[in-house]
């Protein structure tokens, strides 16, 4: 599910995701391969970082684009494509994480042995682990902080997208924003900068 470079250049094109999903409708099944090529890559890391689990994600993916192929007879276009894709996907994130499962165990940090392997080298580690390190403490969010903080700053939606993503208010988003980058913030310090300061398309 690696993303093409041209699809993250039409991704910037809303109306073509509508236009995309009213053909198919209308009977282009060709348009729902587009959409999935479209989507199915950014839907993956947000539901990776939503779970904490790759083969969970996949599933999910593969669920949401089956839920959209069955629901094309009711599409409307009132509001964004992705906006009903991601509520879509994030309502089977929230009843899988309901579920009893053992956490995810988080892979072991590369060993390496910096002396053999250059100037330079000993910045880079560290830059890897402190990703890894903001990664692990956003998973200790609440889930609707989680969601929240990475749909507005990580996959850029406006704070209206995310209330409807989240079936909430424009005030709880920024609330749950908010209360989320301050709790980073606190535990991460300098690590969490980059989430913490990450623009915001939409916001006001």
């Amino acid at each position: 599910m690696k993303n093409d470079p041209e699809v993250a250049v039409e991704q910037k094109d809303p109306d073509l995701d509508v236009a995309l999903m009213l053909a198919f409708r209308d009977g282009d099944e060709a348009a729902f391969d587009r959409l999935f090529r479209r989507w199915a890559g950014p839907l993956l890391r947000y539901l990776e970082r939503m779970l904490g689990d790759g083969a969970v994600a996949e599933e999910l993916v593969q669920e949401t684009f089956f839920r959209v192929h069955r629901a094309r007879a009711r599409y409307e276009s009132r509001a964004r494509f992705s906006t009903w894709l991601y509520r879509i996907a994030t309502n089977l994130a929230i009843n899988e994480l309901k579920r009893p499962r053992r956490r995810h165990v988080h892979q072991e940090e590369e060993k390496s042995d910096l002396r053999a392997v250059g100037p330079g080298a000993e910045e880079a580690v560290d830059t890897k682990r402190q990703g890894v390190d903001v990664g692990r403490e956003l998973e200790k969010l609440p889930e609707r902080q989680r969601m929240a903080l990475w749909l507005s700053a990580a996959e850029g939606h406006s704070y209206a997208e995310v209330a409807l993503i989240l079936e909430t208010t424009e005030k709880s988003v920024k609330a749950l924003v908010h209360r989320g980058r301050a709790a980073l913030v606190a535990r991460m310090g300098d690590c969490a900068g980059s989430m913490a300061s990450m623009p915001r398309r939409g916001t006001v």
